[in-house]
């Protein structure tokens, strides 16, 4: 079952399949493992589910999912699961890293006047690679809601929802803080975890990829859809496009208040 090669999983995802590898069902030991740390992994169903709230409802938006510890200022959700296992989760479901956006100055440059009109002097490539599909679920009552993430970010440019797309798996990098210190994982290091708007260092597990991405200043919360801010939510990654929230998951949905409570 475990052919993948532990080096390129990183230590928490290779401490686990080594301990699940142990039991008589490794599949399932590995699914426990993940349990105790508040992770639904579903190996068949190419899904990763874990508790999320939400944050920021009525303001400028740069980040879709952080940590406690993060931007959550500028944040749509939040999770306290820890990072490490979360990117761990990822991997196991077979997610490959891939590229991170890109920027190179245009030859020639735009002119003044071109660059007074609002064009860039620089050419964007797109994240591009493996990735998932991201997916919010709670219940209100006996009503459950279950929305594709995008559908919950307001692009002002276009008067429309964020483009609905495949979140690119970055699966952040490690990084040295100070000189003799041993490098960490800067996605836990940092608390920032999915990024809305494009950025330069590639230290999130997921990133948006559409081009509109590349503007920071273009992204709200769609509050018309959203509960209030602090109520719980589950948070859904899969590999696949998801119809309607799978069945497992239903009795994972958390209770949502119904008012749309104080802005933030």
């Amino acid at each position: 079952m475990f052919r993948t090669s532990l080096p390129a999983l990183g230590p928490t995802l290779a401490l686990l399949l080594l301990g699940a590898a142990t039991q008589e069902d490794p599949q399932s030991a590995l699914g426990a493992r993940f349990a105790e740390a508040g992770v639904t992994l579903d190996l068949g169903a190419g899904t990763c589910a874990f508790p999320a709230e939400v944050i920021v409802r009525d303001d400028y938006l740069e980040y879709l999912l952080v940590a406690p510890h993060g931007a959550v200022h500028e944040a749509l959700f939040g999770t306290g699961v820890d990072v490490e296992i979360l990117n761990a989760a990822l991997l196991a479901l077979g997610a490959k890293p891939g590229s991170n956006a890109m920027w190179a100055a245009k030859d020639p440059e735009p002119t003044p006047e071109e660059r007074a009109a609002g064009v860039s002097p620089y050419d964007v490539t797109l994240p591009s690679g493996d990735g998932f599909y991201l997916y919010l679920a709670w219940r209100e009552g006996t009503e459950t809601f279950f929305y594709r993430a995008e559908d919950l970010v307001r692009d002002v440019s276009r008067g429309r929802t964020l483009e609905r797309h495949r979140w690119v798996f970055l699966g952040s990098r490690m990084v040295e803080r100070a000189q003799g210190e041993a490098p960490v994982f800067a996605a836990a290091s940092e608390g920032n975890l999915i990024n809305v708007a494009f950025f330069s260092q590639g230290n999130t597990l997921l990133t948006a990829a559409v081009e509109s991405c590349v503007q920071q200043d273009l992204w709200l919360p769609n509050a018309w859809l959203l509960p209030a801010s602090g109520s719980p939510l589950l948070f859904v990654a899969a590999r696949e496009r998801l119809a309607a929230l799978p069945e497992a998951l239903a009795s994972k949905l958390p209770e949502a208040s119904t008012g749309s409570g104080t802005p933030r």
